[in-house]
């Protein structure tokens, strides 16, 4: 099992930029593609990005051109830099295995933009 801790999450205005960080343990980090994810109030968690194990990234329409996620193997780590933050985009934002994701969710990191 795959021990995540976000971070990196605060409030911001619309159109400022946040980066958000994840640590996982374990080698299989390595092994899997990893993914953010973002749970907004009343809403489902959804998948906003993903990098597989060998970095390739996609992205939901909504978050394309302003979010980027990468991955740094050495570290164990998944980042992701927003860019241009609209409220919509407020939610707690998670990160975990990107193909299918574990159970065990970290806190995650909320991210609220407002002015």
């Amino acid at each position: 099992q795959v021990q995540l801790v976000e971070s990196g999450g605060g409030l911001v205005q619309p159109g400022g930029s946040l980066r958000l960080s994840c640590a996982a343990s374990g080698s299989i980090f390595t092994r899997v593609a990893m993914g953010w994810y973002r749970q907004a109030p009343g809403k489902q968690r959804e998948l906003v990005a993903v990098i597989t194990k060998g970095g390739i990234t996609s992205y939901i329409d909504s978050v394309r051109g302003r979010f980027t996620i990468s991955r740094d193997n050495a570290k164990n780590t998944v980042s992701l830099q927003m860019n241009n933050l609209k409220p919509e985009d407020t939610a707690v934002y998670y990160c975990n295995k990107g193909d299918w994701p574990s159970d065990n969710w970290g806190q995650g990191t909320q991210v609220t933009v407002s002015s």
